[in-house]
Formats: C-alpha cells, structure tokens, sequence
C-alpha cells in the first residue's frame, strides 16, 4: 500500500492553491495542488463510460487522500507511465471504434488519451495507490485541443501522468490548461478547475515565464 498523507495536509495544499497560489507560485521549485471551484458537467465519454460498466464507476464516497511521493511512489508512478504508453497504440477513437468518443479499457493494445488514462488509473489503484489520488483530469494541450490526463495528487504537487509526454511532471510544468477533473471523494462528480486563463497563468509563473 502508498503511504498516504494526512487529510490535514491535503486541506493546507487546497488552501495555499486557492488563497495564495499566484504569489507562491513565483517561489523557484513550488509545487501546489490544483484547486477545485465548484461542481460541473462530467464529460460525456465517462457518463457513456460508466453506463456501459457500471461496476467500474460505483462505490462510496471517500476523503480526499493524497500520497506520500518517497522513492518507492515515484518509482511506481513512473513505471505505469511508461508501461502504458509503450504497451498501447494510440488510434482515434472514430478509427477505433466508429464514434467520436467512446472511453474503454485498451486491452486490445489500442485507444486514445482517456483509454491511456483509464488503464493507468486501472493499474495504480490494483498497486494499492488510492482511488481519491488518481483523478481523470480534462485539459488543453500545447496545440489548444481538448486531451485528458491522470492526475496523481501527492504531497509534492499533483502529478501528470500523459501520453503525450514521457515523463511524469508536475501539473505546471505540463504547459497544459487545467479545465475540470473528477472530484477526490466521488470520481462520477467533477469539479472545475477555474478558467482556462488563470489555471494557464500560474503555470506560467510557476515555470518562470
């Protein structure tokens, strides 16, 4: 099992996100958490999702955990970003599957960034890394398109696993604007992640722009 960090702490890191992130965020090296701001919409490939496999969305809802990034964690997390990514082929999924978007498990050896998102989450929760720290997270990519990613919420910043990207970085250091992702207590409720704007602006900052 990850260690897990005190619910204390996971309350501190919100709160310096959300009262102080744009003036800690000059620090050099500052990792802080991103910070929800209110309910919105669940994207349509995770309601489809979860209708056609309902037994993968239910359970209870939970406290917020985030994980003690030691060695081991990191080790862990870096290994299943990259098993993943060299393991499936990325396709469309209208190639894949015929339909615009349409988010499923690759166990045939392809999919497009939700699948690599799913299987990774799939993969970490049976490592025993909890539930509530793998959030499936929506974004913009460098070119402006709509992607997903899985965020690892550790106590050292919230981490991005991608397909797009070998490493494991910290959300800021993505370049990416963070837009929504699921809640830590229930991942079939999302939460926004403030305008596509400001969340782009202290990533800047916080890489030094």
């Amino acid at each position: 099992m990850i260690p897990v960090a005190t619910s204390s702490l996971r309350i501190a890191l919100v709160a310096l996100a959300t009262l102080g992130g744009s003036l800690a965020g000059r620090a050099e090296g500052l990792s802080v958490a991103l910070a929800p701001q209110g309910a919105t919409r669940a994207p349509i490939g995770w309601v489809d999702f979860c209708d056609r496999m309902p037994g993968e969305c239910r359970g209870p809802t939970l406290l917020a955990e985030v994980i003690a990034l030691d060695n081991r964690a990191m080790r862990l997390i870096q290994r299943v970003n990259a098993d993943v990514n060299r393991k499936v082929k990325p396709v469309s999924d209208l190639v894949h599957h015929g339909v615009v978007e349409h988010w499923s498990y690759p166990d045939d050896g392809k999919g497009d960034c939700e699948d690599y998102v799913l299987e990774k989450r799939r993969q970490l929760i049976r490592a025993g890394v909890p539930r509530q720290a793998l959030l499936i997270t929506v974004v913009r990519d460098l070119k402006g398109d709509g992607h997903s990613v899985l965020t690892v919420v550790t106590d050292q910043g919230d981490l991005v696993l991608d397909n797009q990207e070998a490493a494991v970085l910290n959300w800021a250091d993505t370049g990416y604007r963070f837009i929504k992702r699921q809640s830590a207590e229930n991942p079939n409720v999302w939460v926004s992640l403030g305008s596509v704007e400001t969340a782009h602006t202290v990533a800047g900052m916080m890489r030094g722009r």
